[in-house]
């Protein structure tokens, strides 16, 4: 089971009465047949359920109104099979507040030449109906998405399965908790922010608990709980001759697992989904929260350290908008550079906590070393290398008066060396469209030095988040161009001015 299972998706059909009951019960008859189809061939990662057709203000306006009220539902697709004057869209439109597509596709593929009548015009309609929606849509400055094609091509079913990922995510965000133990690395600017935007923009709630409140319930994890996650570290990781039964820092994995049992206990009561930690408020605790933090990303938790809460609610976010997807999902940060012309690298990393769903290796090593920052016991951690292939990495920014998106696209690649006296999990990429472009324009638009890195999700996903949040996006790609990356910049400064 996954998140997916608890939403649903409502289709809904826009007539009118206007063609007479034969023509609308053809409709009815298309409509069961393609959402029954959909659901059995399109691989899609939510249920669709088909609900009465719109023909009518109140009809469209009762639909568009219990979608609101349905904890299940997580959008609507509407598809205008036939004509469907919009001025009766309005009202229903006005008040919805979930996630709309529109489908533009008709029942046929095919027109059928030599039997085509008015019936069948009158029938088939979607190439204009599809137009009066649209419409009625950029009049009311809806943001909507729309996906054109017939019910049967697998592209459209892609970009219909990428859109109900991104509104099973909205819906999820909007019932978000991030919980930060202690706060933000202190002077650090760019992890900090309007918390009440946040939520106001996005729906996630941010506050903070005390460390020692973390303390108390991770110093409640009895031996019996612990013995047995060793035991699950046994079988799922190579263990260092330091961490096995009877080495000289066994104890230390031991105070790891208490740790994770803690924190997760802690997150569990709390509803929370994504959390921070940081390294100057680890008071009560033995060692900065290291494998633990890694475990809890790789079962979907979102994460940022220093208290970069932002970083937290994206990957949350991610996490659950590429749930099932292949290729994996994490925090991450751009450590530090290789400069060779032609080669520039960026070695990505963080002092501990990157998530292993990103690992090459199906068995990750289980290591103790110290930690020179923090002031605590020596962390246990999982090394790995990081798959290789095309991956973005995603900031979200505060800018005061909005938010703004960057993502840059990069494509991992394998370490060329060894890195023995390393020992954190790390990612090595080349940046597009190069290093230098990439970097400048990062900084150029404010990017922070924390990312959400991905291999599962693309720059199309994370286009269609900055849409369905009505957010500022900027893309640094193998189309970037310095000037221009410049000129869009100053742009979206005066659109989103004037949107205020």
């Amino acid at each position: 089971m996954t998140i997916f299972d608890n939403y649903e998706v409502w289709f809904v059909i826009g007539s009118q009465h206007l063609y007479g009951a034969e023509t609308l019960r053809q409709v009815t008859q298309h409509a069961e047949h393609v959402v029954n189809a959909l659901n059995t061939e399109a691989k899609l990662p939510c249920k669709l359920v088909l609900k009465p057709l719109g023909t009518s203000p109140d009809e469209i306006t009762a639909i568009c109104r219990d979608a609101n009220y349905d904890d299940r539902c997580a959008g609507l697709v509407v598809w205008l099979h036939t004509f469907s004057p919009a001025k009766m869209w309005i009202n229903g439109l006005s008040i919805l507040s979930k996630p709309l597509l529109q489908f533009h596709t008709q029942f046929n593929a095919a027109l059928p030449w030599d039997s085509i009548d008015m019936d069948f015009m009158n029938l088939n309609q979607t190439a204009h109906g599809g137009r009066e929606f649209g419409f009625i849509g950029a009049r009311m400055r809806q943001q909507h998405a729309v996906v054109t094609g017939h019910w049967q091509d697998k592209e459209a079913h892609t970009r219909i399965g990428a859109w109900m990922r991104q509104a099973v995510s909205k819906q999820d965000t909007r019932q978000l908790k991030v919980c930060r133990f202690g706060d933000n690395m202190r002077e650090v600017a760019v992890t900090d922010g309007d918390k009440v935007a946040a939520q106001i923009k996005f729906g996630f709630s941010v506050n903070t608990w005390a460390v020692g409140d973390l303390v108390q319930v991770v110093n409640s994890i009895g031996d019996g709980d612990i013995n047995a996650l060793i035991d699950e570290y046994e079988s799922s990781y190579t263990l260092t001759p330091a961490t096995q039964i009877h080495g000289d820092k066994r104890q230390n994995v031991r105070e790891a697992a208490r740790i994770e049992l803690g924190m997760k206990r802690f997150l569990e009561q709390g509803g929370f989904h994504a959390f921070t930690t940081t390294f100057e408020d680890l008071h009560g605790l033995k060692q900065l929260p290291g494998l633990a933090v890694q475990r809890l990303m790789q079962q979907g938790y979102g994460f940022a350290g220093e208290g970069d809460w932002k970083t937290a609610a994206l990957l949350r976010i991610m996490k659950v908008m590429s749930t099932g997807l292949q290729g994996g999902t994490s925090f991450m940060e751009d450590y530090t550079y290789h400069f060779e012309k032609g080669n520039d690298l960026v070695l990505g990393s963080h002092m501990l906590e990157v998530c292993p769903s990103i690992a090459v290796e199906e068995k990750p090593i289980l290591d103790v070393q110290h930690l020179g920052i923090g002031g605590k016991e020596d962390p246990a951690r999982l090394i790995f290398n990081t798959q290789t292939g095309p991956a973005i990495v995603a900031s979200l920014i505060d800018l005061g008066d909005r938010y703004r998106l960057l993502v840059n696209c990069i494509d991992t690649v394998k370490t060329p060396h060894s890195l023995p006296k390393l020992p954190v999990a790390n990612a090595l990429w080349k940046a597009q469209p190069d290093l230098p472009t990439a970097s400048e324009a990062w900084i150029l638009a404010g990017g922070a030095h924390h990312t959400v890195f991905s291999h599962a999700l693309d720059l199309n996903d994370m286009r269609q988040f900055a849409e369905i949040h009505d957010i500022e996006i900027a893309v640094i790609d193998n189309d970037t161009h310095l000037p221009a990356f410049k000129d869009a910049l100053r742009w979206n400064e005066v659109y989103y001015g004037f949107k205020r």
